[in-house]
């Protein structure tokens, strides 16, 4: 009996992601019910990156972590600096979308043909580089065109690239270990 729940917990988080995101879209200004599905999304996704941490070594987790906190730090306070003295970041949003779409076709590539490590690492490299843009992107929008009733959906943007960064970068790392 245990064996048989145990074969669904890594899809759990996969259902419960499906089921909260768009709900969270279309409920992102409801006032009690966007506080509840924030919730929810946030448990399911940390309960998949938890579940990732826990086949990855000790090492890689904290250099992934640390980088991932300095790199944040700076890419928040470098955007607030130039938003301060006038520089506009939405002309990254186009190039971001089709980088993202490269790095999603680089990756069915690899699931149907295993290119090794090396190509893992260009897989982790391009992806942190893509999502610091994504970073400074989203902190941007979240400046300057996001309203006050919208920061549910803000806050999930940003979190999702914070968690995508220190993913990429333990896929980085996890392939030069």
């Amino acid at each position: 009996m245990v064996g048989a729940c145990m074969g669904e917990l890594p899809r759990l988080p996969c259902c419960v992601l499906q089921k909260v995101l768009c709900p969270l879209y279309y409920y992102h200004q409801k006032h009690p019910v966007n506080l509840i599905l924030l919730g929810l999304f946030t448990v399911a996704i940390s309960f998949a990156v938890g579940m990732t941490c826990a086949f990855t070594s000790g090492k890689v987790i904290l250099e992934s972590a640390i980088l991932t906190t300095v790199v944040v730090v700076s890419l928040t306070a470098y955007t607030f600096w130039a938003v301060r003295r006038g520089k506009d970041f939405s002309f990254l949003g186009p190039f971001l979308f089709a980088s993202l779409i490269v790095l999603i076709v680089f990756a069915l590539i690899q699931i149907l043909f295993p290119l090794g490590k090396f190509s893992q690492m260009i897989y982790g490299g391009l992806a942190s580089l893509i999502f610091c843009g994504y970073i400074v992107y989203d902190t941007d929008n979240i400046i300057k065109r996001y309203t006050y009733d919208q920061y549910v959906w803000a806050a999930v943007s940003l979190y999702l690239d914070v968690i995508n960064l220190f993913l990429s970068l333990m896929t980085l790392f996890r392939a030069a270990d």
